[in-house]
This record gives C-alpha cells, sequence and structure tokens, in this order.
C-alpha cells in the first residue's frame, strides 16, 4: 500500500497517517525526518543536504528526491508506506511517478483531507488560547499568524497536487473537517 496524503497543515493528515501505520504496519514518511535521517547518517545524499541547510537554504527537489528515493528503498517500505510532505509541488510529483516506475511500483492513492480553512484557523486560536489560560507554553510556531503563512505557502506551492492528481485519477478526497473515526472509515472505504 503505497499513499499519499494532501492537506493543508492541521488538517489530520498526520493522526490519519499514524492510524494507518498502526494498522497495516507500514511507515509514515515525513520529509523533514527523511532529512534529519540523511543528514545523521552522513550518507552522500546527507552531506549535501546539510550543507545547503547549513548555508540557510532550502534543499533542492534533486536532493528531497534522492532522499525520498533512498528511503522508499528500506527493508520497512517493502509492505508499502505514507508519504506525509512530500511532493510538495507538482515537479515533485512528477519525479516520484518516474521514480516509483523505474522501482516497479506505483502510488496505490492519493488522499485528500478536505478542509475549512477559516476553521482551522479558529481552532488554532483556541488551542493557544487554552494553552495560555493553562499556564502552558506556546510553540513558536504554534500561533495564528505563523499558522496563516504555512496556509498561504500551502496554497500556493501544494494545493495545486490536487489538481495533477485528479487529472490521473488517483485523487480522493474526504471530509477532512469530520471527527478523526469518520475520516478514518471514509479512508479505510477508499483503500477496500
Amino acid at each position: 500500500m503505497r499513499l499519499i496524503f494532501l492537506g493543508p497543515p492541521g488538517a489530520g493528515k498526520g493522526t490519519q497517517a499514524k492510524l494507518l501505520t498502526e494498522r497495516y504496519g507500514i511507515p509514515q514518511l515525513s520529509t523533514g525526518d527523511m532529512l534529519r535521517s540523511a543528514v545523521a547518517q552522513g550518507s552522500e545524499v546527507g552531506k549535501r543536504a546539510k550543507a545547503v541547510m547549513d548555508a540557510g537554504q532550502l534543499v533542492s527537489d534533486e536532493i528531497v528526491n534522492e532522499i525520498v528515493s533512498d528511503r522508499i528503498d528500506a527493508p520497512d517500505c517493502t509492505r508499502g508506506f505514507i508519504l506525509d510532505g512530500y511532493p510538495r509541488t507538482v515537479p515533485q510529483a512528477v519525479a516520484l511517478d518516474r521514480m516509483l516506475e523505474q522501482k516497479g511500483m506505483r502510488l496505490d492513492a492519493v488522499i485528500e483531507l478536505k478542509v475549512d480553512e477559516g476553521a482551522l484557523v479558529r481552532r488554532m486560536e483556541n488551542r493557544v488560547a487554552e494553552t495560555v489560560a493553562a499556564g502552558g507554553n506556546v510553540r513558536s510556531d504554534d500561533n495564528p499568524e505563523a499558522f496563516r503563512r504555512r496556509l498561504e505557502e500551502y496554497r500556493a506551492k501544494t494545493a495545486p497536487l490536487s489538481a495533477h492528481y485528479a487529472g490521473t485519477g488517483r485523487l480522493k478526497t474526504v471530509d477532512g473537517m469530520a471527527d478523526v473515526e469518520t475520516v478514518s472509515a471514509e479512508i479505510e472505504k477508499i483503500l477496500a
């Protein structure tokens, strides 16, 4: 089972990926985790990524694609994987299709969690208010302004993936505003 989850920050992709990981024993592959791991392992591509990150620049698609390719060759991915945060752009999606084809693999589904962005921002504001009221610390990236910027970046760079995958017939959409159990049940129907 090879899946991609699409949806803006806060849509519940991580929650659903974790449930599927537990249910099917396949890993959730996060771009950030893969980058950190490649750097920590000191692989050739990890060294190139580290040099770029140390210079304060964004890691190129070429490096990210190579890291993803290496990761999906790992033994724990033989039964499948869930990509979370990759591909982020249409060029990465095209590269992923080519990469999988060369490995004799294909995606089983691209699942997009559709959400109301205004409701997501309100959730974030409520969560921050509740954390502050409880005397807790709010993460630096866990604030409405930073969240709005992440949503804008998602709309500009990642949202076009919906049209790309719809054009291939692989895109399946789920109402991400429903409760966790309902969303999970809808995803199960898609995978059945």
